[in-house]
């Protein structure tokens, strides 16, 4: 096998054995300029899987960072040891209060949600109600506040009914479910806060973010439904099989099409934004611009992990689109964005080196 040069540090690496010097070659590539600008940035869901990716990136970048979280989700031991911690929910407005008059950030970058479409469409009010009273409930304490920069972690489950494909931020909303519905009302209220407050923000609409950013930082879902890291268990023994939920769609091979974009690269993304904020609030949508189908996924899981992972067709999921694939084209000609990890052989392999390294995720 070949080791990939982004893999080279490691010592003997065969696909089933990973060293950990891992991902050393990441501080060099992902390197993101502050041109002489730093920040204090409050970060909600600072503690989940891309929250954790975007603190450690912002640390590197050279600001400063206090991570919100209840850890329903998220994990303490995925936040960066130089972000300040602080264990709360932004249900209690008063600890919000408490927090930012203590910390007086210069922006917010808000990822705590429930996110879970299929369980959005059993428990609707636990996203119609929840997602948005809270994120409400940190919007209005920061206008108070008089912080003035918001990133929204938003979703392409707005786009139910895509006109075109690519999906570019300027395509028509129509809500997939409550979760993507709760997102869609979030970005209404920061509409109207930059209209009255002058309150900037991002809405940062992406698409299946995938791959480990580092040694210590990977992909743990509690439960786990995103294709990659459910591959990747069945490589590791603790899955009997992966099920791909029907074989009949009009693709190429027959199943789903999905952007996955690697979560460095939604980082670098975020911090970007917030850069941009003084220029006036923005929308993007985030992803490679390509798409691979569930069965490239598991094939090419096969060949980075050299286990057979075994695959059963299952029946179609009630509203799962075909294709849905990402134009980052806004973003990148307006912020110079691009993604620098768009191989999936790479996003796999750079993931399954975490799941190897971490098996049990973090927990001990």
């Amino acid at each position: 096998m070949t080791i990939p040069h982004y893999l080279q540090n490691f010592e003997h690496f065969t696909p089933k054995t990973v060293q950990p010097f891992f991902f050393v070659f990441l501080r060099g590539e992902t390197n993101l300029s502050t041109k002489g600008e730093t920040m204090k940035v409050f970060v909600t869901g600072g503690a989940g899987y891309i929250g954790s990716t975007v603190v450690s990136e912002l640390i590197r970048a050279g600001d400063s960072v206090v991570v919100f979280d209840n850890l329903q989700q998220g994990h303490r031991a995925a936040v960066h040891p130089k972000a300040e911690f602080i264990l709360g929910d932004l249900k209690d407005r008063a600890v919000i209060d408490a927090a930012l008059a203590a910390h007086q950030p210069d922006g917010i970058m808000h990822f705590a949600s429930n996110t879970l479409v299929g369980e959005s469409m059993d428990k609707p009010f636990l996203y119609l109600s929840d997602n948005v009273r809270n994120a409400l409930n940190l919007i209005e304490s920061a206008v108070e506040h008089g912080v003035r920069r918001f990133i929204l972690s938003s979703t392409a489950n707005l786009f139910d009914d895509p006109a075109e494909m690519p999906i570019k931020a300027s395509e028509r909303i129509v809500p997939g479910s409550p979760y993507g519905e709760s997102k869609f009302i979030i970005e209404r209220f920061l509409y109207w806060m930059d209209r009255i407050y002058g309150f900037r923000y991002a809405a940062l609409r992406y698409f299946n973010a995938c791959g480990a950013a580092h040694e210590d930082l990977g992909e743990m879902h509690d439960p786990e439904t995103h294709l990659i890291p459910l591959v990747l268990q069945v490589a590791l023994g603790q899955r009997e099989k992966i099920t791909m939920f029907g074989d009949d769609y009009p693709t190429p091979d027959g199943t789903c099409v999905r952007d996955y974009i690697h979560v460095l690269d939604l980082a670098s993304a975020h911090i970007l934004a917030l850069r941009a904020l003084d220029q006036g609030s923005r929308t993007y949508n985030l992803g490679n611009g390509q798409g691979f189908s569930v069965q490239e996924v598991i094939e090419t899981a096969r060949k980075v992990t050299g286990h057979p992972i075994p695959a059963v067709v299952g029946p179609r999921r009630p509203g799962d689109p075909a294709t849905l694939i990402a134009s980052s084209e806004k973003i990148m000609e307006e912020l110079g964005w691009e993604p620098r990890y768009p191989d999936l052989r790479q996003i796999i392999e750079m993931a399954w080196a975490w799941h190897v390294k971490h098996p049990n995720g973090y927990e001990e």
